[in-house]
């Protein structure tokens, strides 16, 4: 399995780790609170990237690729 599959796979089940929407998947959040992400700065490491990921997925309507790979493997690698 590739490196971008792999990120995939854990960005499937990745979970907010703080604030109103903790225990959150990711890819649940709100668009709106992404976008405050990206306006005002992602926060560093890989939370930071995952929520890039998720903006633009969520920007080009693709968060249903996300939810079909977490469907697909339903453990986090």
């Amino acid at each position: 399995m590739n490196s971008d599959a792999i990120q995939l796979i854990q960005l499937a089940h990745a979970k907010m780790p703080f604030g109103k929407y903790k225990d959150c998947y990711l890819i649940d959040l709100p668009e709106y609170y992404v976008v405050w992400y990206k306006n005002n700065g992602f926060p560093k490491g890989k939370l930071g990237e995952q929520l890039q990921l998720v903006y633009e997925l969520k920007l080009n309507g693709l968060e249903e690729i996300v939810r079909k790979v977490k469907q697909q493997f339903p453990k986090p690698i």
